[in-house]
């Protein structure tokens, strides 16, 4: 069962959301409470799926992934069957980093991303164009990330 978020639940969720590797200790203080209810509501909003994993943020180019791509994908057909089989063909592609289901002109949007745009170009012919009901795909490649952040801000309660 879902409890309701209040002041405490939020301030632990943003400072778990910039360093998840803090102690529980540290958390306590930072928000004003001591180990045990700290650690209890951490492991409530876990238990909850309020917080869903840990991970730790790569630097793309460390790693060698020169290229974001946002593309869009028009499928030409739309019942639920053929939605859900797109949805479990493209989720296994490993260079797919997300997908979402829109509204308005197109039906998905793809992150993915290469090593550069010879890869992306090999990608988009051998595995992109293969993918049964593909109707159209328009690709946008990144050229700089003016932002980029993973947290969740609260408002103030």
């Amino acid at each position: 069962m879902r409890h309701q978020l209040d002041a405490k639940d939020l301030a632990i969720l943003e400072i778990l959301q910039q360093d998840s590797t803090i102690s529980v200790k540290e958390i306590g203080e930072r928000v004003g409470l001591s180990f045990t209810p700290t650690y209890e509501r951490i492991k409530n909003l876990e238990k909850d799926k309020v917080v869903l994993k840990y991970v730790a943020l790569v630097d793309r180019f460390k790693i060698g992934m020169q290229i974001v791509v946002y593309c869009n994908i028009t499928l030409k057909e739309q019942s639920k069957q053929a939605l859900s089989d797109f949805e479990k063909t493209i989720i296994a592609i490993p260079q797919v980093q997300e997908v979402i289901s829109l509204s308005g002109n197109y039906d998905y949007m793809l992150k993915i991303i290469a090593e550069d745009i010879t890869s992306y170009n090999t990608f988009v012919v051998d595995v992109i164009s293969n993918i049964k009901n593909i109707g159209q795909y328009h690709s946008s490649i990144v050229l700089n990330e003016a932002k980029k952040e993973t947290a969740y801000t609260f408002p103030i309660k």
